[in-house]
């Protein structure tokens, strides 16, 4: 599936190129973290196959599909871990209570951000260990996690090519971490990442549908879009310049499930909002049947410094090519 020595395949009638993920298990294995920088420099991201425990993925995953099914759209005759859709249930959502970018309800949405076990999983120490490494300083785990429940309803379009940076802001080298809450195959609408994209730096956006409401403007020439199937555990992460995107989903009886975390180190700056929920509720609704108190405001005590947010970002301009 993935490889260390991926082939590569050219797509027919168009100028990009398709390649499988590089596997970098073995350079953290050894503790190469200099091998590791290097090659996320090189390639604008970095793959890891089985990172996180199954066990912990699929806690998290349990968690998501009993919102799924107390809203009625989960097909019957599965066990707790099946994301099978009552496409009819969910398609009487009226379009303006949809969160388009997530791919269910907005009160839906709530109910998933005050799941504790949610906000638990990007603190694994597998994530920190790598990520300390990586930064060579102590991490800061940005609280403002994302779900994505991508389903089928009508108002869903896969996520536009796009880079995070004029989203999220802060440090410049803040890293996108993302991973599928259990098997997905790109069929099911993975991620893939255009190589060695973040060297270009910020690029010029467009209005776009689809989660973030922008897309980078790329100039014609031939490119190198990186993609893979994805198991429960495996993990892609890539600087936040980097492109990346959605592939369309060819399964639409099923909700591919996923989580964006963002890290940086903590001795760098940090845009405000994303200290903030990543809904409308406060962190006093999110915590407020949580069973432990070590991860409430945790970021706090890092007393991060904090950087002005620029609108100019997400103003559309023409690129010059």
């Amino acid at each position: 599936m993935n490889s260390s020595s991926p082939k590569q395949k050219t797509t027919p009638g168009r100028r990009a190129l398709r390649t499988l993920f590089i596997d970098s298990n073995s350079l953290l294995e050894q503790g190469d973290f200099d091998g590791l920088r290097q090659r996320g420099q090189e390639e604008g991201y970095l793959f890891f196959k089985g990172l996180l425990p199954v066990d912990a993925v699929r806690e998290v995953r349990r968690d998501m599909l009993s919102v799924v099914e107390m809203y009625g759209w989960r097909a019957p005759g599965q066990n707790v871990l099946g994301g099978t859709l009552n496409g009819d249930a969910l398609n009487r959502v009226p379009d303006d209570e949809m969160r388009s970018d997530i791919g269910v309800s907005r009160a839906a949405y709530h109910d998933v951000q005050k799941l504790e076990s949610f906000h638990a999983l990007p603190h694994h120490p597998n994530l920190l260990a790598f990520y300390r490494g990586l930064f060579n300083d102590e991490v800061l785990v940005h609280p403002r996690h994302i779900a994505r429940m991508i389903t089928a309803h009508r108002v869903m379009i896969p996520t536009p090519q796009h880079q995070d940076f004029p989203l999220i802001q802060g440090s410049a080298n803040t890293w996108t971490c993302w991973f599928p809450l259990g098997d997905c195959p790109r069929t099911m609408g993975s991620l893939t990442v255009l190589r060695a994209s973040h060297t270009e730096g910020y690029i010029p956006i467009r209005r776009a549908r689809g989660a973030g409401s922008i897309a980078v403007q790329l100039c014609p020439g031939q490119k190198v879009w990186v993609e893979g199937d994805f198991e429960e555990g495996d993990v892609l992460t890539f600087p936040c310049f980097t492109v990346h995107r959605a592939l369309p989903s060819r399964q639409p009886e099923r909700i591919r499930l996923s989580m964006d975390v963002r890290y940086q180190a903590v001795s760098e700056a940090v845009e405000q909002k994303s200290l903030l929920p990543h809904c409308e509720l406060t962190w006093e609704e999110i915590y407020a049947d949580w069973a432990r108190d070590n991860l409430k405001y945790y970021w706090e005590e890092a007393a991060p410094k904090l950087s002005p947010w620029d609108d100019t970002l997400l103003q559309p301009a023409r690129r010059i090519c």
